[in-house]
């Protein structure tokens, strides 16, 4: 319980982050819009590509983004053919993004390190390119298929960077290309702009605390893709592969499984926000999840990784 508390302690200046970009919108009309271009097309690609470049590869490595990956699209798909027989708008295509991926970056890189340390939290970061991927490719096609036709949603799949910084990464790094020193306080800087408003995202796209849930068909089905089919996917790969398949290590089922329980991505409000489809169910809901996950991943951690 101890460490819960401290974990719990851990995320609170997140919160408090999600706050002041709700009073940025509020009282000085800041704009989500604006910010999400930059944190798609510059930031998030500059922290997918240092983030590789600092990790150990291997070949089984190498595979754990793909893995990640795979589980990411399986629960997207699952849950996009429940979506469109319950709901009646273009939010069901934001489902297989709200449920497939997480806010792994913002939330989860603090979470990680403290529970980990620095090696576990390298494994942790190779994990959440999974999800980065996912969330730049399948995730992002399937959001826009909600107002787009598939040339147009294939065409902005294409001019997304993440993937290009993913696959230059791995290539530097296997031809043991080392970052640049003059470059590092960059890349740190980036890292932490990613966290700082990625968070603040949400807040700006709340424009009341009334009516967060907005749909709550939508919210349910949010809800229950990411935090109990994900965690039950993760769960089942820990047992298969630690009695069956042993390809991997405990660092590896535990940073699964703490991907698996981050709560719904900043990145779907980005994303939602720069299509136009629904910013405000998804804003409301993902911060919902934010609040929800406050109280969720201490007990979860508790129960399973300590």
């Amino acid at each position: 319980m101890a460490a819960a508390l401290a974990l719990l302690l851990k995320l609170l200046p997140l919160y408090i982050t999600v706050g002041l970009g709700w009073l940025a919108g509020r009282f000085l009309n800041a704009s989500g819009s604006h910010i999400a271009g930059i944190m798609l097309y510059i930031v998030t690609p500059s922290v997918v590509f240092s983030g590789v470049m600092s990790a150990p590869l291997s070949t089984s490595v190498i595979l754990l983004p793909f893995v990640v990956f795979g589980f990411c699209t399986l629960i997207g798909l699952m849950h996009l053919v429940i979506a469109r027989g319950w709901l009646n708008n273009a939010s069901a295509n934001l489902i297989p993004l709200s449920v497939g991926t997480g806010n792994t970056g913002y939330f989860g890189i603090p979470v990680a390190l403290l529970l980990f340390g620095d090696r576990g939290l390298s494994i942790y970061i190779v994990c959440l390119l999974g999800t980065t991927l996912y969330e730049n490719s399948i995730g992002f096609y399937l959001a826009a298929r909600g107002r787009y036709g598939v040339r147009d949603c294939l065409l902005k799949v294409a001019r997304l960077p993440s993937i290009y910084a993913f696959c230059l990464a791995v290539a530097l790094n296997l031809a043991d290309v080392a970052m640049p020193t003059i470059l590092i306080p960059l890349f740190d800087n980036l890292r932490g702009a990613y966290s700082i408003l990625g968070m603040m995202i949400i807040g700006m796209s709340i424009l009341s605390f009334r009516g967060l849930a907005g749909d709550m068909r939508f919210t349910a089905l949010a809800f229950f893709g990411k935090f109990v089919s994900w965690p039950l996917l993760a769960l089942g790969f820990w047992w298969v592969d630690s009695h069956w398949l042993e390809i991997y290590d405990l660092a590896v089922y535990q940073a699964i499984f703490l991907i698996s329980i981050t709560p719904i991505a900043a990145n779907t409000v980005v994303i939602a926000t720069l299509l136009g489809t629904e910013p405000r169910q998804a804003a409301g809901t993902t911060l919902l999840s934010t609040v929800f996950a406050l109280i969720y991943i201490p007990l979860m951690v508790s129960f399973v990784l300590l």
